[in-house]
């Protein structure tokens, strides 16, 4: 097969752009260098976690393993499209919390839009679910969103703690997920028709490459529910699990093993990010982030914080805006920055760059030339913003 050439788009200039605004201001010093240096300590096991978990998603993705899962379920739904939502849901969800939102964006979409040409079903209500959910439902564990890791670090939270804070707010803001998308998407008038035809089976390329990547995302699974929180043993976990995929593939098929699989892109925004956002913290944005949200711990100071997270994500990014907020939040105030959290996690529907998993997504419906109608896109994210974020934060204050 022909390589294909890569050609940088405006989101690569804007990654590469924002890292470079970083650097010259750390080389200038309006960002000190202990500061900048501080900055990079955090992320650095937060990098280390997203190029383990990145590749580990993409050899297995090469492998067949989505596919073959994707494929599954849809016959497990037997033609019956509430089926299909259901089960839909579930698998969006679980990738979500256990690999990431952006492991979702970048391998779930296609995989979905995939099976939505070989099934003759709708291509919208899948692809919709698959960007809902890769934001809404990335709130139970650190490693299901890189703002998780940085909340679960400031409040000194272990995984099962970390859970069992969240538990009640995920719930929450998946039933108004569900609700949203089965009333604005996958409706019969909406879909646009009564039952599909389930595909056959994929089949599988190399049994060998499909049982290693397997059996590594099941470790790396494994290593999470056993007890792994913090962000250099996530980041350890991630990348032992990468490891074993990528030996495999280098026995069975090293074709594969590309330079294109490291995540380049999001190791250039997030530094690019964690450069420049102290550096606006010091010139003023600290001051309007601490006005927006307050200093309230009670109820009322939650969901200020929880909205004020939610459309600063809309206006800029949900990462900026968590990192400007959390400096904003006082230390002793939990329940202030886990509602910020639920903000930045939930909120970031609305805009196509609210999140980077919004970006990713936009970008796949691109290649698959799936037509997003952006007036319902922007109505209905704006409704499960609001619903969403109201939802969670109540759950997180009443649990």
């Amino acid at each position: 097969m022909a390589a294909v050439s890569y050609r940088p788009s405006l989101l690569d200039a804007i990654r590469v752009g924002v890292l470079a605004l970083g650097l010259v201001f750390a080389a200038t010093g309006l960002l000190p260098a202990a500061d900048a240096r501080a900055s990079l300590d955090r992320i650095a096991p937060i990098l280390l976690f997203l190029v383990g978990v990145i590749v580990l998603a993409e050899l297995t993705k090469e492998a067949g393993v989505f596919d073959r899962i994707a494929g599954a379920l849809a016959r497990a739904g037997r033609g019956r499209y509430p089926a299909l939502f259901l089960l839909c849901v579930a698998f969006a969800a679980v990738l979500t919390a256990f690999l990431n939102l952006d492991t979702t964006a970048v391998l779930l979409t296609p995989v979905m839009l995939a099976l939505a040409a070989r099934a003759g079903i709708a291509a919208l209500p899948l692809a919709m679910t698959t960007v809902w959910l890769a934001n809404t439902a990335s709130l139970l564990l650190p490693v299901s969103n890189l703002t998780n890791l940085l909340a679960a670090d400031r409040v000194a939270l272990e995984t099962p703690r970390f859970a069992a804070r969240m538990w009640a707010p995920q719930l929450a803001v998946l039933a108004v997920t569900m609700a949203l998308l089965w009333a604005v998407f996958w409706r019969r008038r909406t879909r646009g028709a009564d039952r599909y035809d389930p595909p056959p089976p994929a089949p599988v390329g190399d049994r060998v490459l499909f049982g290693a990547t397997s059996l590594a995302c099941l470790l790396f699974v494994g290593a999470i529910l056993a007890g792994v929180h913090t962000g250099f043993q996530l980041g350890i976990a991630a990348a032992v699990a990468a490891i074993i995929a990528v030996a495999a593939f280098a026995v069975r098929d090293r074709r594969a093993l590309r330079p294109a699989l490291i995540p380049w892109q999001l190791l250039v925004f997030v530094t690019g990010l964690f450069l420049v956002v102290p550096t606006l913290e010091r010139f003023g944005l600290d001051d309007a982030m601490a006005a927006l949200v307050g200093r309230d711990d009670g109820a009322a100071g939650a969901l200020r914080a929880a909205f004020s997270g939610a459309g600063l994500s809309n206006v800029l990014n949900n990462l900026p805006a968590y990192v400007a907020g959390e400096a904003a939040v006082p230390a002793a105030n939990h329940d202030q920055l886990l509602s910020l959290l639920i903000g930045t996690n939930v909120g970031p529907v609305i805009a196509p760059w609210g999140s980077l998993a919004t970006l990713l997504w936009f970008e796949w419906c691109h290649r698959f030339d799936v037509k997003v109608p952006m007036v319902r896109f922007l109505l209905a994210g704006t409704a499960l913003a609001v619903l969403g974020t109201a939802a969670a934060t109540s759950a997180l204050l009443l649990t």
